[in-house]
């Protein structure tokens, strides 16, 4: 029984862990692109460096970046501490420009 109990709650850690690096993933994503999204002004090299830079305090990786006119869409991935082999890491997709 205590056997069972302890599978359950390295389980339980496992599954909240990967919820939470998820949700860190999206945040970084919505920052990212939004800070991309407010420096297009200066290039479009310059608003992917933008949101590398907020992704990366966020401990997340911008995997793409990619600008169409005033639209910023930016992926990013976290990884999964606990993860066990053949998880992969958490993705996030966000999507910042002018409100039309």
């Amino acid at each position: 029984a205590l056997a069972a109990l302890v599978v359950v709650t390295a389980m339980l850690v496992h599954v909240g862990s990967a919820v939470a690096v998820r949700h860190r993933a999206q945040s970084a994503a919505d920052l990212a692109a939004l800070a991309a999204a407010v420096g297009l002004d200066r290039g479009t090299d310059a608003a992917c460096d933008a949101a590398r830079e907020v992704a990366g305090r966020m401990r997340t990786e911008v995997v793409s970046c990619e600008v169409d006119d005033w639209d910023v869409e930016v992926a990013v991935t976290a990884p999964v501490i606990l993860s066990v082999p053949g998880v992969r890491d958490a993705r996030a997709v966000a999507r910042a420009g002018p409100a039309e």
